[in-house]
């Protein structure tokens, strides 16, 4: 008898999963915050397999299947993934394709030109605790140039191309800078979003969608007040990064990035920008130089020679975290921890 009561609530609970919708997103970032909205009822699909670059990817089948399958898709948006738009149109031409950079309120800064970045005031940043304030963003948003924000550039570079080669592609490397989950406030923002879209889709389970999502958004509060005051002692401390992909994080907490060995996280640096550089390193007293994991260390050590440097892996996407939805938060950890263990 008692076997036999369990049998209703046992139908209940997989008539809800049943009706929860079925959602694909494209990094693993972005996983992880739908992770935290839909946890309870269901897992998205992730369609950038973890250390892929997601500036140019081909689909598995499988992968391809999850897009035909969605009926919801959250990603970034086009200045990261451009490869993704016909795969979006032809596969899930049915599904709502939410772009996160698009969303009202999200901080959205532009790509920086050259390879040495230049010194900013840093008590511009000192407002970084009000956490519910998105009213500054209108300084960074800049949303009729979105149709400039192709970031095709980083699909045609090899190790193989010549300075000339490099020096065209950072001339496109303008429009968005598509890395804004590195940015805590834009990921509370998207939790948000997320919630709404999927509670619109599936009224049922429409409270839990918003209790996830509010839950998600005080853990990334209390976890960016505890960032701000591990890493305040450092800002000052001026560092390399392989690629320019940390611009929401340092801005969100005042550091200060000196430059990028490489122009993309696809492109070979010239010489002449790794010239530039070295220069850079010795003259500002760069501590830090950082690597990522699915780069060429000897870039890094060739900057680093004679400096007396320290040098790190930092990653972000969270390559070698499990997927879900502590993979977010666990990223920021520890890309903190290696910030401040390097600097």
């Amino acid at each position: 008898m008692l076997r036999l009561a369990l049998i209703p609530s046992l139908l209940l609970s997989t008539a809800a999963l049943a009706d929860v919708p079925r959602v694909a997103t494209d990094i693993a970032p972005i996983h992880s915050l739908v992770s935290r909205v839909m946890e309870g009822l269901g897992t998205p699909d992730l369609v950038v397999s973890p250390g892929a670059s997601p500036h140019g990817y081909a689909l598995r089948p499988s992968q391809a299947a999850d897009l035909d399958r969605a009926e919801a898709v959250f990603v970034v948006g086009h200045a990261l993934t451009p490869w993704l738009e016909n795969p979006l149109e032809q596969l899930a031409a049915d599904a709502v394709v939410i772009e996160l950079l698009e969303v009202e309120g999200a901080t959205v800064h532009m790509f920086r030109q050259g390879a040495v970045f230049e010194r900013h005031d840093h008590d511009d940043h000192d407002d970084h605790d009000d956490h519910d304030d998105h009213d500054d963003h209108d300084d960074h948003d800049d949303h009729d140039d979105h149709d400039e924000a192709a970031h095709d550039g980083h699909d045609v570079n090899t190790e193989d191309h010549a300075m000339d080669d490099e020096d065209a592609h950072d001339h496109d490397h303008t429009g968005q800078d598509p890395h804004a989950w590195l940015d805590p406030e834009n990921a509370r923002l998207w939790l948000s979003v997320i919630a709404a879209q999927l509670a619109t889709m599936d009224p049922e389970n429409a409270a839990t969608y918003h209790a996830n999502a509010e839950a998600g958004r005080a853990e990334l509060a209390e976890l960016s007040v505890d960032i701000a005051a591990d890493l305040a002692p450092l800002r000052d401390r001026p560092f390399i990064v392989f690629h320019d992909a940390y611009q929401y994080f340092e801005t969100r907490f005042g550091l200060t990035n000196a430059g990028a060995i490489s122009l993309g996280d696809v492109s070979a640096p010239s010489a002449a920008r790794i010239a530039e550089i070295r220069e850079t390193v010795a003259d500002r007293g760069v501590t830090c130089v950082f690597s990522e994991p699915q780069f060429n260390p000897g870039l890094v050590d060739t900057v680093l020679a004679g400096s007396g440097a320290n040098t790190t892996v930092i990653d972000p996407l969270g390559t070698y975290l499990p997927l879900g939805a502590t993979l977010y938060p666990d990223l920021l950890r520890q890309m903190t921890a290696s910030i401040a263990d390097c600097l």
